[in-house]
């Protein structure tokens, strides 16, 4: 049996988006996942009932459409469709009314009202620059942008708390849009960068849309396994990695874990300094996650819900706000921010003939244990009246149930680290390269290194560029 060049650890996106370009560099590559399957939080199972297959926690992607990563993968000779719905996200209000991200700018300003021209304004030049700036801010910030002035204009903008970004809006449809897809950054309102985070979200909306994957997201992880083994790569599951000690000998290790689990592995290899450090690395909110099986479409009282892939459900800005600040300072909302997702809007494989599948999730304290889906279904049941009387069955994990299934998402947060100012700068720790460990020949991966969270794969490939350089591979 040959041996490996090098050795991935963990076969999330990020994991195998490191192996394939290691591997599509001619290097031998084995990787090995400790569940039953690859894919980490990108993969799908009949969660619910017999036909009704649910994304396990990621389900949308504006990212995968938009990153250099998956741009340089041939996804659909792999097997892989991308179905766009026509609203990327919507964001409903009491009263039946709603605000939505669809199509083009000018379309989407145009149901904006007396926001129409605000929203243009900040739009219109970040939407058109995105293929500029896309690829620097998918990367580590620490590196010098190729499109500066393209680079600075985002980020005047993007550094600023969403709270103060969204003073340029005078109706509450706007200011409550703004408010849903920058709460994506599970960080308070009035925090830093929260703008960054919403924009990024809106300019691929605009630019690739926010597709789901026809099938279930656990297409997208057949396709980076298909293309690994094709290139001679080789996949090994249900093997738990608890030391670096344990792992045959090989040129590099990469690790597809955060800094907690790799101060575990790696014991007395790592420098006491560097321990330090990742010991401070900060985690963010976990999230109480639940999968229905439907009779049949949420019943969303605005139609515009009604064809959006992803629906904001949280109400006004404030009360968004509200809802994450309470998180933040560890307590549960009675009224939480939920992010939902009804890929039956453009997939109907998903669920036997007429019924419906749907995920949904709200940010809760850390490692919390309760069960959120009450508090869930009332929001949603809020903006679709009758929305209770479709449900077949549905499968709820809390937090702590999210980190027993997959370490990396530390008390339940699936971005694997706090998107602070801080952290998104020195990400995981202050060191010029954030992938390399401090042990020789061992790199680190995960989202708990630039850019973060996302299935965007930017992550492994930006490790697997450290690796490839390390050792002098063209």
């Amino acid at each position: 049996m040959r041996a490996a060049d090098a050795i991935v650890v963990g076969s999330g996106p990020n994991g195998l988006a490191a192996a394939l370009t290691l591997a599509r560099a001619g290097l031998a590559v084995d990787v090995i996942e400790g569940a039953d399957t690859p894919g980490g939080g990108c993969r799908t199972e009949e969660l619910t009932l017999p036909g009704f297959h649910h994304d396990v926690c990621s389900a949308v992607h504006p990212l995968a459409a938009a990153s250099p990563f998956f741009l340089g993968t041939d996804l659909a000779a792999r097997g892989v469709t991308l179905r766009i719905p026509k609203v990327a996200f919507a964001h409903p209000l009491d009263g039946g009314r709603a605000a939505a991200v669809s199509g083009s700018v000018d379309q989407t300003a145009g149901g904006l009202g007396a926001d129409g021209a605000s929203y243009r304004r900040l739009l219109a030049p970040l939407v058109r620059d995105t293929q500029l700036t896309l690829p620097d801010i998918l990367a580590p910030l620490r590196s010098v942008p190729g499109h500066p002035l393209a680079m600075a204009r985002f980020g005047l903008d993007g550094i600023q708390p969403v709270s103060l970004l969204a003073r340029r809006f005078k109706t509450e449809e706007a200011r409550a849009l703004l408010a849903g897809v920058a709460a994506h950054s599970m960080l308070p309102l009035s925090a830093p960068l929260t703008s960054a985070f919403g924009l990024v979200l809106t300019m691929a909306a605009h630019s690739v849309g926010w597709p789901v994957v026809e099938g279930g997201s656990a297409r997208l992880t057949d396709a980076l396994t298909g293309e690994l083994t094709s290139l001679g790569g080789q996949v090994e599951t249900g093997r738990w990695v608890q030391s670096l000690d344990s792992l045959p000998r090989a040129q590099a290790v990469v690790l597809d874990v955060t800094p907690r689990q790799l101060v575990a592995m790696a014991g007395d290899r790592l420098p006491a300094r560097r321990r330090a450090a990742l010991e401070r690395f900060r985690y963010g909110p976990g999230v109480c996650k639940v999968d229905w099986a439907l009779s049949g479409p949420v019943p969303w009282a605005a139609p515009a819900c009604r064809e959006a892939g992803t629906v904001h459900v949280g109400g006004t800005f404030a009360e968004v706000a509200r809802s994450e600040s309470e998180v933040n300072a560890g307590r549960l909302p009675e009224r939480p921010y939920c992010l939902v997702a009804q890929p039956g809007v453009v997939d109907p494989t998903r669920a036997p003939a007429g019924r419906q599948t749907l995920w949904a999730y709200c940010h809760v304290p850390s490692g919390s244990a309760v069960d959120a889906s009450g508090r869930i279904e009332a929001q949603i049941e809020r903006f679709a009246p009758g929305f209770r009387d479709l449900i077949l069955a549905k499968a709820v994990r809390t937090a702590a149930d999210m980190e027993r299934r997959n370490p990396n998402y530390v008390g339940g947060d699936i971005n694997s680290g706090a998107g602070t100012l801080r952290q998104t700068f020195f990400r995981p720790t202050s060191r010029w390269n954030p992938y390399r460990t401090g042990v020789d020949g061992v790199y680190l991966c995960s989202a708990s290194t630039p850019p973060g969270g996302g299935v965007h794969g930017m992550c492994g490939a930006g490790a697997a560029r450290a690796v490839l350089a390390d050792l002098g591979v063209a």
